[in-house]
């Protein structure tokens, strides 16, 4: 009696010989990217320059800072009580903030970037198989 289901086992034993090299390539691009991937998540070398653009968005994020605008004449006390609370703010409370967030919006770009890439060659191996599996066919 045979199964009504094929069974679910490794697909290495029912693969063309001909899929092996596409499946090794797309093997050896995977493990490219998260090689990259890990490398933009830890690499120290590039520090100083991944600073400077981190405390460029960080200052440019802060120099774009709410302003108040009253409808009535404002008590001058109440003023300063704001200017004192939006000063602190600024200063103390949002810098390590935002640079926390640029700091982990400039290193997803980067694997973004990495991803991209990874997705084109991806792409290229598969049409370069498929090509040469048609020029087989032809010849």
């Amino acid at each position: 009696m045979t199964p009504a289901w094929p069974s679910v086992g490794p697909r290495d034993d029912t693969l063309d010989h001909s899929e092996a090299p596409v499946k090794k390539a797309f093997h050896d691009l995977l493990h490219r990217y998260k090689v990259e991937s890990f490398k933009i998540s830890h690499n120290h070398d590039s520090v100083e320059e991944i600073t400077k653009e981190i405390l460029s968005f960080t200052e440019q994020t802060l120099n774009n800072a709410y302003h108040f605008h009253f409808h009535k004449d404002p008590d001058p006390d109440r003023i300063e009580t704001l200017n004192m609370i939006k000063h602190y703010t600024m200063e103390a409370l949002l810098p390590p903030v935002v640079e926390k967030v640029t700091r982990r919006l400039v290193a997803l770009e980067m694997q973004h970037h990495a991803l991209v890439k990874l997705v084109g060659d991806l792409l290229e191996a598969l049409s370069s198989e498929a090509s040469e599996r048609s020029d087989a066919k032809v010849g």
